[in-house]
């Protein structure tokens, strides 16, 4: 290891500081942990990319904190660390790409230009990822088809531990849904939530600081309100956002990211786990929308009209504060917990 990585361990070591590393050193941390492994080096550049982002916009559930379930998911034998995603045209407006049981964001990397390249001669065009591990957050994948000029929509299910409105028992992953819109010359509007009321992520990182969860999180394993997160994640489970509504955007996701394009649910994909608690798989639908092939002639002053609607009377618009956050790691770089960086190391 190099005198850089020996000062931040003696820093790491002293009064449990947060470790600050810039982007550059988080990039080669990441990918010193998947390659050494075992991770091929396309694999490990796609997934660093996408932790990495996560830690810079203040995603710290989707952040470094992920590379220890990727180790965990290779260890256990379930990830295909070298696979190579394969291509099929399926039709005119649709591209599948065969993940080949390795982690998505290589997957989201080669049919992503497939997809841009359908969508301007459509106007509406999907990409369809299966047989992939997930864990990672689906901003990035919406901003980077947002960067090309159009609108885009991804969801996909995960492992079943959300309970639907009025039940108790895990049916549905924390399911998320992304969606970007793109704006001339400024960041896209992004928004990007799981359908459970937080994402997992974040009770697992409640867990490893020890402190007590929201009221209304999740419940035990006998039906109950809890603020345990060790409640919640061993044997309890966490609940849909908005009662019914986010139960049935949930529904929604299971079907079209998982029997629409002939993957898994959220149910499926923790039965195939068999209790080995690593990464779900399952698929990923991608839906884009070229709006010059949609409206004619683009209107964007329409939009920022209905933009400025929202922030002329002080409301936020979804990822105002991540935008924020990228721009203050870009120059001050990123902090992680010394607990974590320690769990890092240990993992080389």
């Amino acid at each position: 290891m190099n005198s850089r990585a020996n000062e931040k361990t003696a820093e790491a070591t002293v009064g449990e500081a947060d470790v600050n590393l810039t982007l550059a050193e988080a990039e080669a941390l990441s990918l010193r942990v998947l390659s050494q492994n075992g991770l091929s080096a396309l694999h490990a550049a796609s997934v660093t990319r996408v932790i990495v982002a996560g830690q810079r916009d203040a995603c710290a559930s989707h952040g470094m904190y992920r590379l220890l379930s990727c180790v965990q998911s290779m260890r256990h034998g379930k990830v295909s660390p070298g696979a190579v995603p394969t291509i099929e045209q399926r039709s005119a407006a649709v591209v599948v790409v065969d993940a080949h049981r390795g982690f998505s964001p290589l997957a989201f990397e080669m049919g992503a230009p497939h997809l841009i390249e359908k969508v301007a001669k459509t106007g509406v065009a999907a990409l369809i990822i299966n047989n992939c591990y997930h864990f990672s957050a689906l901003w990035p994948e919406v901003e980077a088809l947002a960067a090309h000029g159009v609108a885009a929509l991804a969801m996909t299910p995960s492992h079943s531990c959300v309970a639907p409105a009025g039940g108790r028992a895990p049916v549905f992953g924390t399911n998320p849904i992304a969606f970007a819109f793109p704006r001339g010359g400024q960041q896209p509007y992004v928004f990007d939530f799981a359908t459970s009321v937080v994402a997992r992520g974040d009770i697992e990182l409640h867990r490893r600081r020890g402190d007590p969860i929201p009221a209304g999180w999740g419940i035990n394993a006998s039906g109950e309100a809890t603020t345990s997160a060790d409640e919640v994640l061993d044997g309890g489970v966490m609940l849909a956002f908005g009662g019914h509504k986010g139960s049935a955007l949930a529904t929604m996701i299971e079907l079209l990211a998982g029997p629409l394009i002939g993957d898994l649910t959220s149910l499926e994909s923790r039965e195939f786990d068999g209790g080995a608690g690593v990464t779900p798989l399952h698929g990923e639908l991608i839906l884009a929308f070229d709006p010059q092939v949609l409206g004619g002639a683009r209107d964007d002053l329409s939009a920022e009209r209905l933009f400025s609607a929202i922030t002329d009377q002080g409301a936020r618009l979804p990822s105002e504060r991540r935008y924020a956050a990228r721009e203050r790691s870009l120059v001050e770089g990123i902090r992680i917990p010394a607990a974590l960086y320690r769990d890092l190391l240990a993992l080389l």
